[in-house]
C-alpha cells in the first residue's frame, strides 16, 4: 500500500498524471498473468514473453 502512496505523490508533485492510465494496465496486465499462470493452462505460452 506504500508503494501506491508513494507513487501518487509522485504523480501529484511531478504533474505527471497521464502516467497513471499506463501504471494501471500494466498492474492489471501482471495480475491477469499471474492469474492465469495459476491456472496451470497458459504456463507454457508464459515463457515465450
Amino acid at each position: 500500500m506504500e508503494i501506491l502512496l508513494e507513487m501518487w505523490a509522485f504523480l501529484r508533485v511531478r504533474k505527471r498524471f497521464w502516467l497513471a492510465p499506463i501504471i494501471l494496465a500494466l498492474v492489471i496486465l501482471g495480475m491477469l498473468l499471474f492469474f492465469a499462470g495459476q491456472a496451470g493452462v497458459v504456463a507454457p505460452f508464459m515463457y515465450a514473453l
